[in-house]
């Protein structure tokens, strides 16, 4: 049994969830729109960049969240996962995602994005496992404030390994590991498995790739 991990945002999406989310929040007036869209753009060109602080950002991107009805909300996420969402699943993403669960991998989706974003999404690609930033709940509601370490750069090491952990098991512990990503916020945890793989890599990554000999596959569709 080996490890299959898999970043979410341009890496099986062709699109940044988080980032998405923000953008159909100001689409259907929810938020407001010029200063919301103006912060939710500056904090995802800080995230390509590698300079994100990410309690600052998820305080920022939690914030429309607090206090909101669960029905609400969810509602909202499904229409989200209709308009956005599914026409970014591509069929190549999901190919992967079904040869590591059909080789009987231990598959777990991290990433850095919130587990109310994206929890819906690895279910839709049938991932069973899913390590993302958590949200304080308080009567079932959420506060707006993040819990916990935050599933983000050296942060996801962290995560994976204390999700193992419960199952007494670590990375080391696996002849094969893998993780599929996009990013170079990912490189921390790519250095960590037995087999990174850059996926439609940023500029960093798509360099560091090419100096270690990681190999570098497309899961965008071809025309």
């Amino acid at each position: 049994m080996n490890l299959a991990l898999f970043d979410l945002d341009n890496t099986l999406l062709a699109i940044d969830s988080d980032h998405a989310w923000g953008r159909y929040l100001v689409a259907q007036g929810i938020v407001d729109s010029a200063e919301f869209d103006r912060r939710n753009d500056y904090f995802y060109e800080r995230y390509k960049a590698g300079t994100l602080d990410i309690d600052e950002y998820l305080r920022f991107a939690l914030a429309p969240l607090a206090g909101r009805p669960r029905a609400q909300i969810d509602a909202w996420h499904a229409d989200f996962m209709a308009r956005v969402i599914r026409p970014a699943m591509g069929a190549r993403a999901r190919d992967l995602v079904r040869a590591h669960l059909a080789a009987g991998d231990i598959c777990c989706c991290v990433t850095a994005t919130n587990a109310f974003v994206t929890a819906p999404i690895a279910r839709e690609f049938g991932i069973p496992h899913l390590i993302a930033c958590d949200l304080e709940e308080r009567d079932g509601v959420y506060t707006g404030a993040p819990r916990g370490v935050p599933s983000f750069q050296e942060g996801k090491i962290v995560r994976v390994e204390g999700w193992l952990a419960t199952m007494g098991r670590r990375i080391a512990d696996f002849a094969e590991s893998r993780f599929y990503s996009d990013s170079r916020n990912d490189i921390p945890l790519l250095e960590r498995v037995t087999h990174p793989v850059a996926v439609d890599p940023d500029d960093t990554l798509r360099e560091v790739a090419a100096a270690r000999g990681w190999p570098v596959i497309s899961l965008r569709e071809t025309a």
